[in-house]
């Protein structure tokens, strides 16, 4: 978990308006990440595992649009 005080960030790409996206924060060993609808729930990943995951964001291999 995030250590209490930490800066949630969320992506440029994501509104003012709602409560659907994704942030991020720095946790002790990783990278947190929520969904701003469900802050409860917290996943913490390994800084190498969410590296790997936003390269192949970006790069379209999850068959989304590339970024």
């Amino acid at each position: 978990m995030p250590e209490c005080g930490s800066r949630w960030v969320k992506s440029s790409f994501s509104g003012d308006g709602g409560n659907n996206c994704l942030e991020v924060a720095a946790a002790p060993g990783g990278v947190a990440v929520r969904e701003s609808e469900v802050p409860g729930r917290v996943v913490v990943a390994d800084p190498a595992a969410f590296a790997g995951l936003l390269a192949a964001v970006r790069s379209g291999r999850l068959g989304g649009p590339a970024c």
